[in-house]
């Protein structure tokens, strides 16, 4: 038998059998089919869209309610129309769509008012009542402001304001914005000894002329006649001016020798002759 491997005969290399792919036509539909029905979608929901707004609109320039009747609390230091003008409201607004709250802010905004409440009752009533606040004292630092029976500064008096109040003195608005919580005390510390004075006795407050306060030592009161010095300083002023009020009457008799009277004690009281 021949063997071929060792031959030197050159074997031609037979080329493969080519066959020939038909190839199908590119179906288009088949990609654009997502695009029209994305289209189609993205058409209604416009559609729906306006419509939606066409009926809001629609809806929304209807007075449900209309405003006809607006009830205000009776007050002292403000008139109803001022409160209805800080409110800014008026007839013939859709009770709805009043926005209460900025109702609320716009009127706390005058230094009158402590609290206030908005209630809405259909189909066309509008009831705000308020709280004002309520002086006791008077305080002077350097603008002269009221003192309300809470212990806050609450308005810088102006022309009008009535002044027959008692006047505290010794604080200053350095100190409000430097210690605000030193000086929020003391002031509560005020209206008790104010709301003492202010019960009835042989010491009341219509016997005072001035508060004053010194942060390191406490209260000075300054009698109405004569404006005498009584150190009280600080706390148990109840029992202080009980003790005083006894023998106050007696002093008062003895007031061209008096120098001062110190009753920060606990049982005692002195009388500084001049």
């Amino acid at each position: 038998m021949r063997d071929f491997s060792k031959s030197s005969h050159q074997r031609k290399k037979v080329a493969l059998n080519k066959v020939k792919v038909q190839r199908k036509p590119l179906d288009l539909g088949k990609y654009l089919r997502p695009l029209k029905t994305a289209a189609t979608w993205f058409l209604l929901s416009a559609f729906a869209g306006v419509i939606l707004y066409g009926s809001y609109r629609a809806i929304s320039s209807v007075t449900l309610f209309t405003l006809k009747s607006i009830e205000v609390s009776s007050a002292k230091h403000l008139t109803r129309d001022e409160i209805i003008g800080l409110a800014e409201i008026e007839p013939g607004k859709d009770l709805l769509r009043l926005n209460l709250k900025q109702m609320g802010e716009h009127i706390l905004q005058n230094p009158w008012v402590e609290s206030i409440r908005i209630n809405r009752y259909f189909p066309d009533t509008l009831s705000i009542n308020i709280t004002e606040r309520e002086p006791i004292a008077i305080v002077n630092m350097r603008f002269i402001y009221y003192l309300d029976n809470k212990g806050n500064i609450f308005k810088v008096l102006n022309q009008g304001d009535k002044l027959d109040f008692p006047v505290v003195t010794g604080f200053s608005e350095e100190e409000l914005s430097s210690d605000p919580g030193g000086t929020r005390e003391a002031l509560v510390a005020t209206c008790d000894l104010l709301k003492i004075l202010a019960e009835k006795g042989a010491f009341i407050l219509a016997d005072v002329s001035e508060i004053h306060y010194d942060k390191g030592y406490g209260f000075t009161l300054f009698t109405a006649t004569g404006a005498l010095p009584v150190k009280v300083g600080a706390g148990d002023f109840a029992s202080k001016i009980e003790r005083f009020a006894r023998i106050y009457r007696d002093l008062m008799v003895q007031l061209p020798s008096i120098h001062y009277i110190d009753i920060d004690f606990d049982d005692k009281i002195i009388v500084k002759k001049s």
